[in-house]
Order: structure tokens, then C-alpha cells, then sequence
């Protein structure tokens, strides 16, 4: 595609956004893409990906860049014109005629390039962070981790069996020009060659399929649901794995999806139906009084509790920009809250998954091991961690716990 220095004004338009004015990068993508119609697709996917490269490899380029000092925040027009110039040259491996990137020379770059050693750097990731994750995962293990999470993250699929089968499904993404494959990871699961907007194709208007990374789609069947249960999804957020559930269910039983959010509820009322998942039903935490109301209730239960994210940097890169050592204090101390109040949901023979989207053990599997010594009517059943490195997915933990007396 013919480069025009109005798609580069875009791009920094957007990393301002993130970095200056602390906005999703997500979210400022999506304002960006609407408030111009006359981008087409090309331009659209120049301007998403080049956008969330840069803010992953945000520390790197800045290294490589003529102010290397500059805190993010800090950063000039300029500056950040400068990065996405640095981007661009290195992955076109050649010089590019703009005279804003005249000073660029790929051979130039790619030697200072190989100069770095520094995993923090060469990563592109915060100093607290790296040497975190090394005192949790251990250096090799961190090693191979973290090459992955910079890796861009797949698109995925997860057939929803209520309407269609996979194979069906399949074969509809490839006439709509969408060609998809299967993973092991998940029996539900698609995964596309190629990132396209699925959204605009009546295959998803007719809820034949939602996205879901494959790691995702593990937790919901780990919960080992049947029909006819009573399920509850305490932290349901807009509910992915809500309907995942009740598919799994055969739209039999019943699931109470919550959360603390309201409007994320209203997000999942309109997937559910869309979805044609009839047996969910929504409440709002708005008090204490929601969960005590629903003790020794539940077949199952779904905690899928707020955490650092670090499994999922490869789909949020700007997470590791935002994310602070104080609220990994915090956020473990709700996790630890979350599985000691809301257990009491599950009634006795019941049973309860933990999962999060991270992958240390502070908010995994030592969460479990302290909720146990604390509550001796449970006992572990199972485990399962999926990681990117591993797996080639985002990353996540699981623990099946069962209410024994």
C-alpha cells in the first residue's frame, strides 16, 4: 500500500492519546477508525497495528530514538513521530521517503538494534516488571514467556453450539472470505488466518460465533457444568464465558451472571440475545446483600477474579505502561477477598472455579493454597495453566475446587 503521512499522523494522534492522556489503547483505535469513513480497510489496519506495535515495543524504539531519556510521557510530536519512523524502517528493513524520517537509516538502527542486551529493554518492558516476574516465574521461565507475549495476539473464534456447528461455521467464515482453523486448545475454537472486521458479517449478526481467545474458552468447560444446573458467574464482566456456559449447558439450567459494573451486564443481555442463550439472568453487585442472598445456592461457580493481566499483554500491550507494583498489592488482596466470600455461594458437594487471567503464582495458585488453609470444607479437584509460550494463546490459570461438607 502507498504510505501517506496523513495515516502516520494518525498513529500519533492515538499514542498521544495513550501515553499522554492515559486513555485504552482499544478504546482510542475505536474513536480514531470511526471518526474518519473515508479510511479504507488497508488504511484502517495500518493504523491498528502500527499503533499497538508501537506501544508494544514503546521502551525499545525510545532506546533507539534520538531522546532516549525522555520519559513516555514526555514525548514531543516529534518524538513520537521519530518511534513510528523506527518501527516503520525496521520492519520494511529499508529507508522510507518522508523527510521526517530522513535521519532514519536501517542499517544504522538495525546495528544499534543488535547492541541491545538488556532483556527490559530488548522487551520493552518496565524494570519493576521484569525483575517481578524473574522472582515469580524464575529467569528461564520469564525468558521464554515474555517472547511470547510480544508476539501480536491471534484473532479467535469460539463457535457457539447453540446455533451451529463447527464445521458449518467453518465453511461460512471461508465463503465470507474469512479462512479459520481449529486448535486443540479448544474444541469450540477458530482460529483466523487472518485479522478482519467478522463484526460487519451477518454470520456474527446471526450469533453463529463469538470472539474469544482459545485460552479463554478453556475456563468454562473446566468448571464442569451440566444441564439443568444452577450456575453462578460472580464476575461475569459483558459475560464471554457466560455464554460459553450456557452453551455448554444445552440451554438448560440456569445462570446468574454478576458483576459490580451495570453497563457491562447490559453489553452481555444484548449478546445473550443475539446468542440465544436463554437461561441467563443478570445482577448487579450493588450491595453485600447479592452474594449473602445466594449462599448455598450454586451446582457451580465461576471466579474469574480481577488481576494484573500479565497473561494477556500480547492483546493489551499498553497494559505493562499502565499496570503499578502498588496495585498488584491490592488486587491480591481482592482476589483473596472475592474467594473467601462469594465460596459460600456454592452449596455442599458443589463446585467452584478459580481462574484468572495472569501468570504469577501470587495471584494464582498460592490465592488457592491460602484459601484452603483457611476454609478445610474444601478441597482441590484439578488445575491448569495455559501460557503463551506454552500454548501460543493468551495466558491463564484455573483451580476446580469442590465444597466438601
Amino acid at each position: 500500500m502507498k504510505l501517506h503521512f496523513l495515516l502516520i499522523n494518525a498513529v500519533s494522534e492515538a499514542l498521544t492519546d495513550i501515553f499522554q492522556n492515559g486513555k485504552y489503547a482499544d478504546k482510542v483505535i475505536e474513536r480514531l477508525l470511526k471518526s474518519n469513513a473515508k479510511w479504507g480497510s488497508r488504511d484502517r489496519a495500518f493504523i491498528a497495528e502500527t499503533t499497538y506495535e508501537c506501544v508494544r515495543w514503546m521502551r525499545l524504539y525510545a532506546q533507539l530514538s534520538s531522546n532516549p531519556e525522555r520519559q513516555f510521557q514526555e514525548l514531543t510530536k516529534g518524538d513520537i513521530i521519530e518511534i513510528i519512523g523506527i518501527h516503520l524502517v525496521l520492519k520494511s528493513k529499508e529507508n522510507i521517503d518522508f523527510k521526517e524520517f530522513k535521519h532514519l537509516d536501517y542499517s544504522k538502527l538495525k546495528n544499534q538494534l543488535d547492541g541491545v542486551t538488556e532483556r527490559k529493554i530488548q522487551h520493552s518492558i518496565p524494570d519493576w516488571m521484569d525483575e517481578l516476574c524473574v522472582s515469580e516465574i524464575g529467569e528461564d521461565n520469564w525468558n521464554t514467556e515474555i517472547k511470547a507475549l510480544n508476539l501480536p495476539a491471534k484473532m479467535v473464534l469460539r463457535c457457539n453450539t447453540l446455533k451451529i456447528n463447527i464445521n458449518t461455521l467453518a465453511e461460512k467464515l471461508l465463503a465470507a472470505h474469512f479462512e479459520a482453523q481449529a486448535t486443540p486448545l479448544s474444541k469450540e475454537a477458530l482460529v483466523l488466518k487472518k485479522r478482519g472486521n467478522v463484526f460487519a458479517t451477518e454470520i456474527f449478526k446471526n450469533g453463529f460465533f463469538e470472539v474469544q481467545d482459545a485460552g479463554s474458552q478453556t475456563i468454562a468447560p473446566f468448571l464442569q457444568v451440566e444441564s439443568g444446573m444452577r450456575v453462578v458467574d460472580a464476575c461475569a464482566g459483558a459475560g464471554g464465558k457466560s455464554l460459553h456456559l450456557a452453551a455448554l449447558m444445552n440451554n438448560k439450567g440456569t445462570i446468574i451472571s454478576m458483576d459490580t459494573e451495570g453497563w457491562k451486564l447490559e453489553e452481555l443481555r444484548k449478546r445473550a440475545r443475539r446468542n440465544g442463550a436463554h437461561i441467563i439472568e443478570t445482577r448487579t453487585i450493588d450491595t453485600t446483600k447479592v452474594i449473602k442472598r445466594l449462599h448455598d445456592s450454586a451446582d457451580r461457580l465461576l471466579l474469574d477474579v480481577p488481576c494484573s493481566g500479565l497473561g494477556v499483554l500480547r492483546r493489551n500491550p499498553d497494559a505493562k505502561w499502565k499496570l503499578k507494583p502498588e496495585f498488584l498489592t491490592e488486587i491480591r488482596a481482592t482476589q483473596a477477598k472475592i474467594i473467601n466470600d462469594y465460596s459460600k455461594i456454592v452449596k455442599v458437594g458443589g463446585k467452584m472455579v478459580y481462574a484468572t487471567c495472569s501468570i504469577l503464582p501470587s495471584e494464582n495458585e498460592n490465592q488457592v493454597v491460602l484459601f484452603l488453609s483457611n476454609n478445610n470444607n474444601w478441597k482441590q479437584v484439578d488445575e491448569r495453566k495455559i501460557t503463551p509460550a506454552q500454548d501460543g494463546f493468551d495466558g491463564f490459570y484455573m483451580a476446580l475446587l469442590e465444597r466438601v461438607s
